[in-house]
């Protein structure tokens, strides 16, 4: 395993935070439904982390769902605070939009 630099660490963390803000902000302007990404971002994370094909969890189910949490529960420390950041962009971003809409902001 190797070891990740500080510096790296907090790069990944504010460019995940700031991409999954971005995306989500975007997405709920143009869906109006304040709090998609916070929903979909799960999914979006197991496709980060897994190996395997996506329509390999309907033909072999079984081993798919085991392999995904042999490596779910295999990420060092450094990469679950990195997808936490993504989630908190996301959420940070429903509720900026949320705050937005209820300051009198019409988008789209």
């Amino acid at each position: 395993m190797q070891q990740m630099n500080i510096v790296v660490l907090i790069i990944s963390i504010v460019l995940f935070f700031v991409l999954f803000f971005g995306i989500a902000f975007i997405l709920n302007m143009l869906l109006r439904m304040s709090w998609i990404m916070a929903f979909v971002y799960p999914i979006v994370a197991i496709f980060i982390v897994d190996k395997v094909r996506f329509i390999e969890y309907f033909t072999n189910s079984g081993h798919s769902f085991q392999e995904l949490g042999q490596r779910l529960s295999s990420l060092a420390t450094a990469d679950i605070l990195i997808l936490l950041s993504g989630l908190a962009g996301a959420i940070a971003a429903g509720f900026t939009i949320k705050q937005l809409r209820k300051s009198g902001y019409q988008m789209f």
